[in-house]
Formats: C-alpha cells, sequence, structure tokens
C-alpha cells in the first residue's frame, strides 16, 4: 500500500510539473487601461483632476511642455467630449493612447492622450497633445471624427489573423522605413493590402479616392518625395493593441523646410493582419525644433529605419 501512495505522489508531483506556466495577469488589463482612459477624459471635462490615482513620480506633459496636473490648461478649457475616440491598449507596456474629439468652448478639437499606469493601477506617465486646426496640424478635417472611429481600424481579426507583437512591429516597421527612403512605400517592401488607405488629421491621403494630389490612389506606389526636404524620421515609441492588432507609433522629422521652421510630429497607426497593413491614421502636430520629440525620451530599444 505504502509503495502504492508513494507512486501516486511520484506521478501526480510530476504531472504538475509538466504543467505549462501560465503567464502572471497584468497589473492593469484591456479594460483598466481603457477605463483609466475614461476616467482621465471625464477628469478634463469635469476641470477636476483631484480625484484620479496618480503615482507620486506622476509626470505630465501638455503639448510638450512638462507641467503639475493641476496647471494643464485643458483641465480648464475642455468643455465637452464628443463621440469619436480611438483607443490603442497595451497591456505589456501598461499603456493607452487614445485620438479623440473635445471642445473647448465649443470648438472642436482632435486631443491625443497617452497614459502609463504603475503596479498600483496609478498614473505615472500622462501626455496631452491638441490639435485645434490647420496652424497646429497642416490637415484639418473634423468631420471625418463626428462619430464612430474607423471600422477598418476596429475590425477584429480573429487570433489566428493576428502577428506576434514583434512581426507585427516589423511589418509596421516598413512604413517609416518608407519615408526615410523618401521614394515610394513599395520600394522598401511595405505589405500593402488590397484597398489599403491613410487618414491624416481627418484627411483622406492616400488610397482608393484619394484625390489629394495625383498619384495618391495607390498608397504603394505613391511618391514620397516630398519628405527628402524632411530628413529621416524619428520614431520615439512604440506601442502594440495586440488584440486587435493596432501598432502606434510616435514620429518626428529631423528637419522641415527652413531652418527654424516647425517639425512635423505625428502619432501613426497601422493596422496590422495576415501580414499586411490594412489601414493607416495619423494624428498630426507641428511643434518648434526644441520640441520635437514632445517632452519625452526615445523608448529603449528601438531601432531607428
Amino acid at each position: 500500500m505504502r509503495l502504492i501512495f508513494a507512486l501516486w505522489l511520484f506521478f501526480s508531483a510530476s504531472a504538475l510539473a509538466a504543467q505549462p506556466s501560465v503567464a502572471a495577469a497584468p497589473a492593469c488589463d484591456r479594460e483598466c487601461l481603457r477605463g483609466k482612459m475614461t476616467e482621465v477624459l471625464h477628469a478634463l471635462a469635469a476641470h477636476d483632476v483631484s480625484k484620479l490615482a496618480v503615482s507620486p513620480t506622476l509626470r505630465v506633459t501638455e503639448d510638450a511642455v512638462e507641467k503639475p496636473l493641476a496647471q494643464v490648461g485643458l483641465v480648464r478649457s475642455v468643455t465637452k467630449l464628443r463621440g469619436y475616440r480611438q483607443d490603442i491598449l497595451d497591456e505589456r507596456a501598461a499603456q493607452a493612447v487614445a485620438g479623440v474629439m473635445v471642445e473647448e468652448s465649443g470648438a472642436p478639437m482632435i486631443l491625443v492622450v497617452r497614459l502609463k499606469v504603475d503596479g498600483e493601477q496609478r498614473l505615472s506617465e500622462l501626455e496631452l497633445v491638441a490639435t485645434r486646426g490647420r496652424a497646429d496640424g497642416m490637415l484639418y478635417n473634423i468631420d471625418t471624427y463626428s462619430g464612430a472611429p474607423a471600422l477598418a481600424m476596429n475590425v477584429v481579426p480573429t487570433p489566428a489573423q493576428l502577428e506576434t507583437r514583434e512581426d507585427a512591429i516589423a511589418i509596421a516597421m516598413h512604413y517609416p522605413r518608407g519615408l526615410s527612403n523618401a521614394e515610394t512605400f513599395n520600394a522598401v517592401g511595405t505589405p500593402f493590402a488590397s484597398g489599403a488607405y491613410r487618414i491624416e488629421n481627418g484627411m483622406l491621403m492616400a488610397g482608393p479616392g484619394c484625390s489629394f494630389i495625383p498619384g495618391c490612389g495607390n498608397i504603394g506606389n505613391q511618391s514620397l518625395a516630398v519628405f527628402r526636404q524632411l530628413g529621416r524620421v524619428t520614431v520615439r515609441d512604440v506601442l502594440v493593441d495586440e488584440r486587435t492588432g493596432i501598432v502606434i507609433m510616435r514620429l518626428s522629422w529631423n528637419s522641415s523646410g527652413t531652418p527654424g521652421s516647425d517639425k512635423l510630429t505625428a502619432w501613426e497607426m497601422f493596422k496590422v493582419y495576415d501580414g499586411q497593413i490594412h489601414m493607416v491614421e495619423a494624428y498630426i502636430r507641428l511643434f518648434p525644433p526644441a520640441l520635437d520629440l514632445g517632452g519625452w525620451p526615445i523608448a529603449a530599444g528601438i531601432t531607428q529605419p
């Protein structure tokens, strides 16, 4: 009997040891990150950030300028949240980015919010970038953001269609590489899906139906010669919504026209699944040269295109 019991213990322990390890759940999962973003947006509209759970080391920038949370201008100026909101939720990085439409005394504004939470679900980083018109972002078509976000960006691929995090980033990185190469995206092998298109601050800038400039109807073959005068692109951040297949990068260009002129920056999203890029969408903002990185360092581990 003792021998049988000992063998039972042995094989039970062996079976337990053979079980695959389960990855620890993130301190703030998708719904937690979504909720934190909602809390921030409502705090802005309510002009009260005192109830937000924040880390003692919270760092905040508004339009690339660091300031205390209570002194953020948007806390006093945002008067309404409109319906448009595009979330990108990166559980591994404990970060979320949202492109939203808000109002300042009735005037519409594109607002990009990036937040990071610590292990206790407190805000540790908050980045706010507002684009109020063409003077801020060159392009500005708010009608595109009058309702729900683009269907193409919000289709939820099946798990089998999704890439690994690393592969999704590698596919999306063709895009800034093409911009730096300044020829065409096809010249660097960018894997666009049939019918892929690009929206920038609400304007259709490439893909079927584009009439902004000659040749923009084909995103892969569209000339990128204009980027020769902007210099190579710098990637500051790369975040991935692994469930929806969205890669988002914070991009800036090393020069912009005449010396001392403002620099082009963008939060650019790429919808990636089935090995291809299906849609690109950018929230663009011009910044003075000294603020081209938006007040934040380049994230570790990024290989520049």
